[in-house]
């Protein structure tokens, strides 16, 4: 789902955009600022897909979605006007990103509650395949069939997937008879949280709303991945920028894609061993000194920064369940994402605006990465206010989490 997402959404724009700009005769920008708009509507959505998640279960909700990603895929390619370009594109965008983060989200927080940074360190290596082999893909499609039957072949596999997901995925762990992270029972009994709680977790938006941290934790884990938005969208642009060939630029992609696959699984890995709360700091910082030297337009630095940026691609990605996960728990979880996602996605998308308004307005993408710069560095001060476990029963003395349970039935 996670290959998907990044693919279509947010990678293909490399590609993608230019092409149906060329084909419409409009400028890119206009089509670039289209992804701020598909998210914007997209929040509002986000939350009608996060009530559904928690009425049907990620199982299905992951099996509507998937197809309405492929259809919305379908129609950007073909699309005759702007207007029908953006329609398609946030029909596409609500679909893959609902998908992989609601319904994704949902499913590795009850299943690996405990494990989920590590587990979303091997998740989120989709992202890095993505650039790595989706990228490559749809330049060769849009060469070789042009923009418009290009985008058939990523329409079907999209829907494909979603039928599989819906052949064999469980909402649970004990629908299969195990417990969650697959302790034992002893340890299950002993460490994890098992007084009986509502559907909810006793949270609602209201308390939701009402809770600092639920606003740190949104804007935080929405941050990096607004980064990660600016810099991957028009990667392949802004390696022309700098000099490569549109060829150079889309191998580098690929090349650095394998990279990225080890650095998702060192974040995830750093996650679970010294926690979300300090990997996000260290995160944050590595991320911002990356973007440093890549606008310095040295070509060696431009070099290392591509490095470094592999290695932090999933990683970001990875914060957008795991930060969540850890303060706010399994308890509840699907409620609590239904809610904090949007505004997630709403941060996210903020890096297609900020793209197209510095490509229209500058002719070039250096000032872009300034602006993600700073915005990392804000990350790492607002991760600086966050209790990583506030609300996590599992991590929670008995007394405790039973005391929290009490307080949220009020």
């Amino acid at each position: 789902m996670f290959w998907f997402y990044a693919g279509m959404v947010n990678d293909s724009s490399n590609i993608v955009a230019p092409a149906v700009a060329e084909r419409l005769g409009i400028p890119v920008g206009n089509l670039l600022n289209m992804g701020t708009v598909a998210a914007m509507v997209g929040v509002v959505f986000f939350f009608v897909m996060g009530a559904v998640n928690q009425k049907i279960g990620p199982r299905v909700t992951s099996f509507f979605c998937l197809i309405l990603a492929g259809i919305g895929y379908f129609g950007m390619g073909r699309a005759n006007s702007l207007a029908q370009y953006a329609v398609f594109l946030c029909i596409c965008t609500i679909g893959a990103m609902s998908a992989g983060y609601i319904a994704g989200g949902a499913l590795v927080t009850q299943w690996f509650p405990k494990k989920k940074g590590i587990v979303m360190g091997y998740t989120t290596m989709g992202h890095n395949l993505a650039t790595g082999f989706f990228v490559p893909m749809i330049t060769l499609l849009v060469g070789r069939l042009g923009i418009q039957n290009a985008v058939v072949l990523p329409a079907v596999l999209v829907c494909i997937l979603g039928l599989a997901g819906l052949l064999l995925i469980r909402n649970t762990p004990g629908e299969r008879g195990i417990n969650p992270d697959n302790v034992s029972d002893e340890v299950y009994r002993t460490e994890y949280f098992q007084e009986e709680t509502d559907e909810d977790g006793g949270w609602t938006v209201k308390k939701l709303f009402s809770r600092k941290t639920f606003w740190l934790v949104a804007v935080a884990s929405g941050g990096y991945q607004f980064v990660s938005t600016v810099i991957i969208t028009q990667l392949v642009v802004r390696n022309q920028e700098v000099g490569f060939t549109q060829a150079q630029a889309v191998g580098i992609m690929t090349i650095l894609a394998f990279a990225g696959i080890a650095g998702s699984w060192i974040i995830g890995a750093l996650d679970q061993k010294l926690g979300t709360r300090k990997t996000m700091i260290f995160f944050g910082i590595w991320y911002a000194a990356a973007l440093l030297l890549e606008v310095t337009e040295v070509r060696a630095l431009v070099i290392v920064f591509l490095v470094m940026f592999a290695i932090s691609l999933g990683g970001s990605a990875n914060f957008t369940t795991s930060l969540p996960a850890a303060v706010f728990g399994r308890h509840g979880f699907k409620k609590v994402n239904s809610v904090l996602f949007p505004i997630q996605a709403l941060v996210s998308s903020l890096g297609f605006m900020v793209n197209g308004n510095v490509l229209n307005a500058t002719g070039s993408l250096r000032m872009s990465y300034v602006i993600a710069a700073a915005a990392s560095l804000v990350v790492v001060v607002i991760v600086l206010f966050i209790n990583e476990h506030e609300y996590n029963r599992d991590f929670m003395t008995e007394e405790q989490a039973g005391k929290l349970t009490a307080e949220l039935k009020k």
